[in-house]
């Protein structure tokens, strides 16, 4: 059903019209950049997504193959120790039983460890991603870091180390709604890997990547808050 399952390409024009609004009001800004950074990475997620829920045939092919080829030269072994011709008293056959079931559990890892091959790859290539888009989310809080709104609407005492302040109120709120919807666009894409994998350590890193970008936006709209309590409040 389209309206249970989230959209890549949605969430890619989403941020495709968040840069064409960034660029009109903060033209060649670093929060643009930024923006383009995130549409590029939207765009490969969309990819990455729809390869991680696609079964790598190959791999399967290889896995199966050489788990057959195992079962085959064990029984072959098995068959070459001749155990029609052993004998059944204990001093005979606990030496042959000992080494038959060490290998038997050494052969169990093996097929464990194969099978269990493409899972561990897809969580390796799902967590990278994750990394960087966890990364991004850090960068924008880096590009709000310095916009104190009630420097703005009070004015300051500028010194020599002191950032450049030339916002409006206005332009200072859109600024900060833009770093907002970017953090949530960013929790959002992370949720795109948990809808097509079911790792437990998968849903575990997107949860904590979307409670970064929660508390980020969270901090955001507290400095939007007193812009407009601020802004109603006697000079």
């Amino acid at each position: 059903m389209p309206y249970r399952t989230l959209d890549a390409s949605k969430v890619v024009d989403t941020l495709t019209r968040l840069q064409a609004r960034i660029g009109d009001r903060f033209p060649e800004s670093g929060l643009s950049k930024v923006c383009d950074d995130v549409r590029t990475l939207a765009l490969a997620t969309a990819g990455r997504v729809q390869a991680l829920s696609r079964p790598r045939l190959f791999l399967r092919v290889g896995v199966w193959s050489l788990t057959v080829a195992g079962v085959a030269a064990q029984l072959a072994m098995f068959a070459a120790m001749h155990p029609e011709r052993l004998s059944l008293d204990a001093e005979s056959f606990l030496p042959v039983l000992e080494p038959a079931v060490n290998l038997l559990i050494l052969f169990g890892g093996a097929v464990w460890f194969l099978v269990t091959l493409e899972e561990r790859l897809k969580r390796n290539d799902a967590l990278a991603a994750l990394h960087e888009l966890r990364s991004l989310a850090h960068v924008i809080d880096m590009h709000q870091l310095t916009k104190d709104p009630t420097l703005v609407l009070r004015g300051h005492n500028r010194t020599a180390a002191s950032p450049e302040r030339a916002m409006s109120q206005f332009e200072l709120t859109r600024y900060l709604d833009y770093c907002a919807e970017m953090l949530a666009l960013i929790g959002k894409l992370a949720a795109l890997y948990a809808e097509r994998m079911r790792d437990p350590i998968v849903i575990e890193a997107v949860n904590e990547l979307e409670a970064l970008t929660t508390s980020l936006g969270r901090k955001i709209w507290q400095k939007i808050m007193i812009i407009g309590d601020l802004s109603e409040r006697p000079a």
